[in-house]
């Protein structure tokens, strides 16, 4: 297995249109990335694959960003810590309160500007600026 230092990202939104649009930013900025539809999906991948950051939705299928968030930081490992990003259409004070309330690291209102997007990953994945 080839080691790689590029840093991963798990986008987790169940619109297309908006994995893409992170993705081919975050992939230009030179970020490995996965995806996931939901939190259902979502908590199967961060079990078996490592990532560096989540930028999560709230709104989704099946299990929402929050559910989701709540049930990886109960997990027993590693997994608990990884930072997380929520995305949302939600832009009051108390959306982004039940979001660090869930477990977020950090809220962005969508839509969320690529360069933005870029910034907190990096940030958030403690990589120099």
């Amino acid at each position: 297995m080839v080691e790689t230092s590029a840093k991963r990202v798990l986008i987790v939104d169940d619109a297309s249109l908006v994995r893409r649009y992170y993705r081919d930013a975050l992939e230009r900025a030179g970020f490995e990335v996965g995806e996931a539809l939901n939190g259902v999906e979502a908590l199967e991948k961060v079990l078996a694959e490592s990532f560096d950051l989540l930028i999560v939705d709230v709104n989704m299928p099946q299990m929402d960003g929050f559910t989701f968030l709540r049930r990886l930081r109960q997990q027993a490992s590693s997994i608990s810590s990884i930072p997380a990003l929520v995305t949302s259409t939600e832009a009051r004070p108390e959306d982004q309160r039940a979001a660090r309330l869930a477990g977020a690291n950090f809220y962005l209102v969508k839509p969320v500007a690529q360069d933005s997007l870029v910034a907190h990953a990096t940030i958030m994945c403690g990589m120099p600026a």
